[in-house]
């Protein structure tokens, strides 16, 4: 870790199917926050992912998971630090 990311408490989001041939990488890390502001963090690291996370939401195509116990939607709600966020198509039909 440098000093730059010792000032932050990081969120790892992990990419998979469809966001992660988007991402071009399999995960990032970005600054623990609101939802919608670590998306936004992710979009500045993964613009390819723009079309999917529209405004650092996800959109109708995508599902973002907190630690892959349940789903989110609120934008305002809290990523904890520490904590991992799995961003996922939301396939028609499973």
């Amino acid at each position: 870790m440098n000093a730059t990311e010792a000032n932050y408490d990081w969120v790892e989001v992990e990419f998979y199917a469809v966001p992660r041939l988007r991402a071009g990488v399999a995960a990032c890390r970005v600054p623990a926050g609101a939802l919608a502001d670590v998306l936004r963090a992710v979009l500045a690291q993964c613009p390819g992912l723009a079309p999917l996370l529209p405004d650092g939401q996800p959109g109708p195509h995508v599902l973002v998971s907190l630690d892959g116990q349940r789903f989110l939607h609120d934008p305002g709600e809290p990523i904890p630090p520490g904590a991992r966020l799995l961003v996922l198509s939301a396939d028609v039909g499973g």
